[in-house]
């Protein structure tokens, strides 16, 4: 195993109880294989799943699926093995916002485009979590990160409504800021004396994002944005679209943001 998949499964998987060994029944070897290779099925059902996956009073099957997921996605496979690990990974106990968590996670580690690929079909197994057959609803299946709870604390720097989910809080703080149509934030700034700024990159939907001076940026999933410091600007959704971004806190000295006017209607209904 390589340094890239130990980092990860020490930096994430939580120690669980020692619990009763489970036997693992497999039998997709045998199915799909078992008159073209039959030792090969037996190896994959009976070895494999039988004896390694069966070892759960050593690693709980939940810190298996971890390490399998992190496996597979490390060396680009996202085809339906993957599939199959995030169901069970799913069955195992890992929620929908702890999958978000892990797949970031990894993306810094065994790639960008890796973890898109990955997030696609984590987004699909994860889908019937999330209850309702309203706008909202429908968005929120539309990704993997959670929605979050109204947006309160910063409600009177939006003009429209706003949802918070805290992704992370240690190394690289970022949280998914999601937003309904129309709806955006004040014109603000990131001060800091040194580094400092933020990092936004789109998740779902169909968003803007705009300096002082300068034209407005489209935000699709998988913009990235960089705002350096002390730059006036703002973001938020279409007139026609819900809208969801990742914002990254870029470290930096003597950091504030500073809240400004809001981004007028006439301002506003001038975007494509």
């Amino acid at each position: 195993m390589n340094r890239v998949i130990i980092t990860f499964i020490l930096s994430v998987i939580t120690l669980t109880p020692i619990m009763a060994q489970q036997k693992i029944v497999q039998t997709a070897g045998r199915q799909q294989l078992g008159e073209f290779a039959p030792e090969f099925a037996h190896l994959n059902d009976d070895i494999l799943f039988g004896e390694v996956w069966s070892r759960n009073d050593l690693l709980s099957l939940r810190d298996r699926s971890l390490v399998t997921i992190t496996s597979l996605i490390s060396m680009g496979i996202t085809d339906t093995s993957l599939v199959y690990h995030l169901q069970e990974a799913k069955k195992n106990g890992i929620t929908r916002t702890e999958i978000a968590e892990i797949l970031t996670h990894i993306a810094f580690y065994a790639g960008w485009p890796k973890a898109w690929a990955a997030f696609r079909l984590a987004k699909d197994v994860w889908n019937d979590d999330i209850k309702g057959d309203d706008a909202k609803a429908e968005f929120a299946r539309s990704m993997i990160f959670p929605i979050g709870e109204p947006n309160t604390a910063y409600a009177k720097y939006f003009i429209g409504n706003s949802y918070l989910a805290q992704v992370a809080t240690e190394q690289i703080p970022f949280a998914n800021v999601t937003f309904e149509p129309g709806c955006r934030n004040n014109w603000h700034i990131h001060k800091a004396e040194k580094g400092g700024g933020q990092m936004l990159v789109g998740v779902a939907g169909r968003g803007w994002y705009q300096e002082e001076g300068k034209d407005p940026v489209e935000i699709l999933p998988g913009t990235v944005i960089n705002i350096p410091a002390n730059v006036k600007h703002w973001h938020g959704a279409a007139k026609d679209s819900w809208f969801a971004h990742l914002a990254f806190a870029v470290p930096g000295e003597e950091s504030e943001n500073v809240w400004l006017e809001p981004v007028t209607d006439e301002e506003y209904s001038k975007l494509p």
